[in-house]
């Protein structure tokens, strides 16, 4: 039997590598905090307004795109009323399967084999993965602490560029909790606009954000000239499970990926997408309640990392903290994390997982209550023998 090629840069995933390690921690209770899903509750009028499609029969088929005209109304309404930006929902508005269905399937939409897909590194896997299922290579875009996670445009070798159809960007970053200027997204925007490459930013922290509003790629892009966003619902609703995205984008962009879906999928369930529609024009308590709840989290292991002794920067956005790991450490992040989920129980998720630059760091995710962030930056100090 022969197994395709293209699989061949796909062997590694840091959730997968993760996942084995914690099964592999016999004796051991664990503090999972390597994946970035959140445990709060999904809002009871979203999953009511689910429960009451399911009583109704003409959810039960196949769901169109001119089926799906609802949801791409209240997210073209929803954009709208947040960025002061209009949306056109018969254009410029795609429904997806979670927005990393979007971003794996754009690059078969948008590269020819042998293309240059400009990414950052680290970032998330998904975006690489894409890219090699479509044929393209990765040019990944160092991100350092000291340009503040930003990539350096003058940097990327003009070979590269010759060949380069997209580039992929992602603020508030994970996992390095980085945001971006408005002024770094023009930029972002002339340099593609110049070289003629798709500029696609990936924005599922659009909400958690602790103070102020992260920018959309179209406040730099107002015509959607050469752009394309992703949305998701798992972080602002609690809705990861459900699987529910969008995009919003350049005409053209979003046209292209239509095709590329409609010869995987019929869309998500019609039940779903009504859900979709009450989170983003019911209620938005929700929302607030949650990002409150991640920044008292944040606050919670920042002090405990204080006890420890363990210095790392205070962020902003996101729910993770990115930490470089002691120097005291003299393992690899994969061995840091394998070895402290051994041996006490908490799981993390290695900075080498999400790209090159990520060695030498660790991603630790807010998904659980504040006494238990404590008890597990407790056994971190131990097992550093920092406390």
């Amino acid at each position: 039997m022969q197994i395709a090629q293209r699989l061949q840069p796909l062997q590694a995933n840091v959730f997968a590598d993760m996942d084995r390690a914690k099964a592999q921690a016999v004796g051991q209770t664990i503090i999972d905090l390597s994946l970035g899903s959140s445990d709060l509750p999904t809002p009871p009028h979203i999953t009511g307004a689910i429960a009451q499609a399911l009583q109704d029969p003409e959810t039960h088929g196949y769901l169109l795109f001119h089926g799906t005209r609802e949801f791409r109304q209240a997210a073209a309404q929803w954009y709208e009323q947040k960025f002061g930006l209009a949306v056109d929902p018969e254009t410029e508005v795609l429904p997806l399967i979670g927005s990393q269905e979007g971003t794996a399937h754009l690059p078969l939409a948008v590269l020819n084999p042998g293309d240059f897909a400009l990414l950052q590194d680290p970032g998330y896997p998904s975006h690489a993965g894409g890219v090699y299922l479509a044929g393209g290579q990765v040019y990944p875009m160092p991100l350092v602490a000291a340009h503040n996670y930003l990539p350096i445009f003058a940097d990327i070798p003009a070979p590269v560029l010759a060949q380069a159809k997209m580039m992929v960007l992602s603020y508030p970053h994970n996992p390095t909790t980085a945001i971006a200027p408005l002024e770094f997204f023009q930029e972002a925007v002339d340099f593609c606009r110049h070289h003629g490459i798709v500029l696609v930013h990936d924005f599922p922290y659009v909400d958690l954000i602790f103070q102020g509003q992260a920018p959309s790629v179209f406040q730099a892009d107002r015509q959607k000239e050469l752009s394309i966003e992703f949305f998701t619902f798992s972080k602002s609703y609690n809705m990861g499970g459900f699987r529910l995205g969008y995009a919003i984008g350049n005409p053209r962009l979003i046209t292209a990926l239509r095709q590329v879906k409609a010869v995987v999928d019929f869309n998500q369930y019609l039940g779903i997408l009504r859900g979709g529609v009450v989170a983003l024009l019911g209620d938005q308590s929700s929302v607030t309640q949650a990002v409150a709840t991640f920044q008292c989290r944040r606050d919670a292991f920042m002090a405990a990392l204080q006890k420890i002794h363990w210095q790392v920067p205070q962020p902003e956005a996101t729910m993770y903290i990115w930490a470089k790991l002691p120097e005291s450490w003299a393992g690899s992040s994969i061995e840091f994390c394998t070895q402290l989920v051994a041996a006490t129980g908490v799981a993390a998720a290695p900075g080498a997982g999400f790209g090159k630059c990520g060695e030498g760091y660790v991603r630790f995710a807010l998904v659980q209550d504040p006494a238990t962030l404590d008890l597990a930056v407790s056994k971190i100090g131990k097992f550093l023998n920092l406390s």
